[in-house]
């Protein structure tokens, strides 16, 4: 059975957001996922409960809104095969240039860095040999940084699950985008990246 992992984000709950949609929910039932990376902003008791429930294994970092967890890192970094992922909120970084995202991930000696930034947007990107995984807001919630990064543009609620196997990485990317009839379907994306390997020296 494959160790999924759960990457989700900028929840918002109730500031921002009702809940997490139903048909997300009925994707994240108990037992199917293996740990969970929370990048913050959760912010309210009863959506940790849950995340709980989905997997006891719940990975927390402090986001910008989460003033009553003060106490939370900043910053974690879990190990799977051969694959070290760091995650973050972001919102110490001083952008989301890939630049400033690299040196975090330097800094971290990650191969995988995931971070919010505070967009509620899906983005991943492949960066020298590193890669970088924004999952957006599971919710949907509106964003407050009304100038950055698709200001004015409608959130699409999305998270993501990785699958890792020794050093390659496949990531589900699912979302709640809107069809021709005006009904919510989740659609889902796949992308994968395999850790470079530094070739061996013979002697």
């Amino acid at each position: 059975m494959a160790f999924l992992i759960l990457v989700i984000g900028d929840l918002h709950i109730p500031d921002r957001a009702f809940d997490i949609p139903a048909k997300f929910k009925k994707l994240l039932s108990p037992g199917k996922i293996a740990q969970t990376l929370c990048l913050g902003n959760l912010t309210d008791r009863s959506t940790y409960d849950y995340l709980r429930s989905i997997s006891p294994d719940l990975k927390l970092v402090r986001g910008r809104m989460d003033v009553e967890a003060a106490s939370l890192p900043l910053t974690q970094v879990v190990t799977h095969g051969s694959v070290r992922v760091g995650f973050l909120e972001g919102f110490t970084l001083v952008s989301d240039e890939p630049d400033v995202l690299l040196a975090e991930a330097n800094r971290l000696d990650v191969d995988v860095l995931c971070w919010s930034g505070g967009t509620h947007r899906f983005e991943c990107f492949e960066y020298m040999d590193k890669f970088f995984v924004n999952p957006g807001s599971a919710t949907g919630a509106f964003t407050a940084d009304w100038a950055g990064k698709g200001a004015g543009e409608e959130v699409v609620p999305s998270f993501c699950l990785m699958d890792v196997q020794g050093i390659s990485l496949t990531l589900y990317v699912y979302q709640l985008r809107k069809g021709e009839n005006g009904a919510d379907n989740v659609a889902v994306e796949k992308v994968t990246y395999t850790k470079p390997v530094e070739p061996t020296r013979s002697s």
